[in-house]
């Protein structure tokens, strides 16, 4: 694999993962969720600066594009378990609003194909009386919102975009990082041979 083909490939993974990552704030701003807006917009910043890294040759900023990454890698982990309540966490837990608005993922709402559907009572012949008070009272118990995927499925699928574009742009980087590194040692090495230090004169 050349250093031109690994440099063209990490570029694509880049602007890939600014268009998703971009797509992501949207939805994050509009559920204001806003511990993953503060991700999200640190995580274009590095993405970025990396960008601009393997552009211009730099490799201080690949490198840092490949730490983030491993970060990145972490959070969207952290994010997927929340959602499907793996590993002690709840997707109820306001952990993404910082306790400052209702956490509520915008796709709760607006999911795929969703509508409303009655929702049967339990012993409804025997407690009809009943169940007709309450409904009165509490109009929701008789409805319930159906949606083809729901919305923790979503929110989980987006992580796992992400990862499935993170974790090729973590190999492309440690590649393009060594390699850099590789040239500005030979460079160095080069430059020593074609300019070597002048002798101390000894004056007698």
């Amino acid at each position: 694999m050349g250093c031109c083909s690994a440099r063209c490939m990490l570029i694509l993974l880049c602007c890939l993962q600014l268009i998703t990552a971009l797509e992501r704030q949207v939805f994050d701003f509009l559920g204001y969720q806003w511990a993953p807006i503060m991700i999200n917009f640190l995580h274009i910043l590095v993405v970025i600066l990396g960008l601009f890294g393997v552009i211009q040759y730099r490799s201080r900023y690949v490198l840092m594009y490949l730490l983030w990454m491993l970060l990145w890698v972490g959070w969207n982990v952290f994010v997927s378990c929340l959602y499907l309540d793996l590993g002690g966490l709840s997707k109820d837990n306001d952990i993404l609003s910082l306790g400052v608005s209702l956490h509520r993922s915008w796709w709760k709402d607006n999911g795929l194909r969703c509508g409303s559907e009655g929702l049967p009572s339990a012993g409804w012949q025997n407690q009809q009386n009943q169940q007709n008070q309450q409904n009165q009272q509490n109009p929701e118990l008789t409805t319930v919102l159906s949606c083809w995927l729901e919305y923790q499925y979503i929110e989980v699928l987006h992580c796992i975009l992400q990862l499935l574009i993170s974790l090729p742009g973590f190999v492309y980087a440690c590649y393009v990082v060594s390699t850099f590194l590789d040239e500005e040692d030979s460079f160095h090495i080069f430059g020593e041979f074609s300019h070597p230090s002048k002798p101390s004169q000894l004056f007698f």
